[in-house]
């Protein structure tokens, strides 16, 4: 494996350490983070905290084997200043937004941590997989530090996967850019042997979290650092990594007039009625892209 030149923007890389049964993934987000960003007006902290659920979304979505599947990302709470964060990725699409009490989220100062935001609230991380593979979800406590911490905690307690992931994102005079990266531990057999997974001390997982560990927050945001050189610098010590391309990123909010329509089209005349305003208009507002929708149903 040699260190390219090319930086990566809005793009996955996927790898593998075949030795050490373990699978990554790698993402940084530039211009789609800005272009979701811009359609709300969120302070820095909120902006922040997006920034870095919208690399989680990219990072747990793109372990999904089907490109048709959706991941969704929530975090909800009942109390909390943030009443409720969503995230979704589906097949390099990605889009999110933030909804939250402004009133108290200026009593909480500059930089308040994850508990003072969401108080006693809950990650609910949904797969939507096409034909008979259907939904499934894995719902855990919003405990830690970061969100990062929480996805970790739902791939231990949901599915035995021992899992390190890291995240970052900042502002400069470019804009917004945030960057992470997810390794996993992968099952060794399922019939009369051990299961890797089932053992956070395995010694070929020590390993790989140690190397994984180390990866600097200023790496994962680093425009000039590409995510190939990024793996480079973690395992150029190991027998053989194999990296793969991922999907192109784009904002991906697929809300339009035509969709709406048909939707609200599906509801009987009566309900339609008591959804009109003064005007016989169903304006339908979009709370991923901020944009208000007038239908005639």
């Amino acid at each position: 494996m040699t260190e390219p030149a090319e930086t990566f923007s809005d793009r996955l890389l996927h790898f593998t350490l075949p030795a050490r049964d373990a699978r990554g993934r790698a993402v940084r987000i530039d211009t789609v983070v800005d272009e979701i960003l811009s359609a709300h007006n969120y302070p820095p902290a909120i902006t922040h905290l997006l920034a870095e659920a919208l690399v989680l979304a990219t990072l747990l979505g793109s372990l999904l084997k089907h490109d048709a599947g959706q991941l969704t990302m929530q975090a909800q709470t009942e109390a909390g200043v943030v009443k409720l964060l969503v995230c979704d990725y589906r097949s390099g699409e990605l889009r999110g937004y933030v909804d939250f009490d402004r009133e108290r989220f200026g009593e909480l100062g500059a930089n308040p941590p994850l508990s003072a935001l969401f108080g006693k609230g809950y990650l609910a991380i949904t797969f939507d997989l096409p034909g008979e593979n259907g939904r499934y979800q894995g719902i855990v406590p919003l405990e830690g530090e970061t969100l990062a911490a929480a996805c970790e905690a739902y791939f231990l307690q949901s599915e035995q996967l021992p899992t390190l992931i890291r995240v970052g994102a900042r502002h400069d005079v470019r804009g917004c850019i945030a960057g992470g990266i997810l390794i996993q531990h992968l099952p060794d057999g399922e019939e009369g042997r051990e299961r890797l997974h089932a053992r956070l001390d395995h010694p070929e997982w020590e390993h790989v979290a140690i190397l994984a560990g180390s990866t600097r927050y200023d790496e994962l945001v680093d425009r000039e650092l590409s995510l190939e050189a990024l793996i480079w610098r973690l395992f150029h010590e190991e027998d053989e990594v194999r990296v793969e391309q991922g999907a192109h990123l784009v904002r991906g909010c697929r809300c339009s007039a035509e969709h709406y329509g048909d939707v609200i089209r599906r509801f009987p005349e009566e309900e339609r009625v008591d959804m009109r305003d003064d005007d016989g208009v169903i304006r339908v507002d979009c709370a991923f892209c901020s944009r208000i929708f007038p239908i005639h149903a």
